[in-house]
């Protein structure tokens, strides 16, 4: 997939540049080449009104904040990016500012557990209606769809299942119904693909995983295709007021810098450790998009530049799942994803055990890896020790 998007001076400029250089420029007055740490809840007017900047409290912006956001908005194609404390009040703020009570929204039938929460125990009850649908299934999706529809929420690769939606069809579905088409681009990150380039209006990322990249902040961010829309958001953020501070700004940011290199080396041990998994006697069935035998694989190979670091198999049973997860060493066992260093959790137990008994609960034997970039042979010898 191409990662170019248009500057202000009509020059295209490939992903890595922007991340490094969008929102980025040289302090003007130390020639710093990093964005500071403004560090700061209020700033001096100019007189009544007369704002430097446009800076006038830091729930309403920030510098440090700003220069994510605008970093964000470019390596996603979008026009207005917007930085929260969470993925999750990301999401939040999304739905605050498009529904209201009656409204109906299309969710994948194997969302994030946290997601699936949301909904459940916050949305509905506020008087907005889901439905969990195989997104795989563009008809069905289009048979789901109700007056009432304004979003229909997507995930690909999904959480943890690692299913493939088609976006630029259900981009299709949503507008036919006068609906937004949401994408969570978390596990695949703006490296490897651009909902709103195949027709999204809306990105969600949890910035904890990938974009941060090392496991040392929280944060969400929410990307518009929409400059209308974006303003929406950016009223209700403000409003709502989850937004990201300036050291996690400062962070993300960091992190952002050189996450295309990192997808690289992700995704080529990803692949190693497929390898592994697919010949093991041990394992009863490896989910992950890059495999030609996923039923996602041909949508993937052409809205994605690569499959991602992310990798779930079933053991068969529970147990066996549990054993594997207890074993591993070097996979560290915890939750959250995308980091540098890899990390393996039980989904139905740990991450998805919010979703429980209901429609989303994942299989009790699925076990689910984040591949980090350590060297490939250490990463293959711990699989080898803990599934003998």
């Amino acid at each position: 997939m191409d990662s170019l998007v248009p500057m202000d001076n009509e020059v295209q400029q490939g992903f890595e540049t922007l991340a490094i250089h969008a929102g980025q420029e040289p302090d003007p007055v130390t020639g710093a080449v990093v964005p500071p740490i403004y560090q700061v809840s209020t700033y001096k007017q100019d007189g009544i009104g007369g704002l430097r900047g446009g800076y006038e409290y830091s729930r309403s912006a920030n510098p440090t904040r700003t220069a994510l956001e605008v970093c964000l908005a470019e390596v996603e194609g979008g026009v207005r990016g917007l930085a929260f404390a969470s993925g999750l009040a990301a999401e939040d703020t999304l739905l605050r500012t498009v529904c209201r009570p009656g409204d109906h929204v299309v969710i994948p039938d194997d969302a994030y557990g946290g997601t699936y929460r949301l909904f459940a125990k916050v949305a509905e009850p506020w008087g907005v209606v889901f439905d969990p649908v195989r997104l795989t299934d563009i008809e069905a999706v289009r048979a789901a769809v109700t007056p009432a529809t304004r979003m229909i929420w997507v995930e690909t690769p999904t959480n943890p299942l690692l299913g493939i939606a088609d976006i630029a069809g259900l981009a299709g579905v949503a507008h036919d119904a006068g609906a937004l088409l949401v994408v969570d681009n978390t596990f695949a990150s703006p490296y490897l693909q651009r909902p709103l380039a195949l027709g999204a209006d809306v990105v969600v990322h949890s910035t904890t995983k990938y974009i941060g990249g090392h496991s040392d902040v929280v944060g969400g961010a929410l990307v518009a295709a929409d400059a209308g829309l974006g303003e929406r958001l950016a009223f209700h953020q403000n409003a709502m007021g989850a937004v990201a501070g300036p050291f996690d700004a400062w962070l993300t940011l960091r992190g952002i810098k050189t996450l295309g290199v990192r997808m690289d080396r992700h995704c080529a041990n990803a692949e190693r450790v497929v390898q592994l998994l697919t010949r093991h006697e041990a394992v009863r069935e490896v989910l992950y998009p890059g495999l030609p035998g996923h039923p996602g694989h041909e949508v993937a190979a052409k809205q994605m530049r690569a499959f991602g670091g992310m990798v779930s198999f079933r053991m068969g049973t529970e147990e066996a799942a549990v054993r594997v997860c207890e074993r591993a060493r070097l996979f560290t066992l915890g939750e959250s994803l995308g980091g540098v260093e890899s990390l393996i959790e039980h989904p139905g137990r740990m991450t998805h055990a919010s979703a429980a008994g209901s429609p989303l609960e994942v299989p009790s034997d699925l076990v689910r890896l984040s591949v980090g970039i350590e060297d490939i042979d250490d990463l293959l010898g711990d699989l080898e020790q803990a599934l003998a």
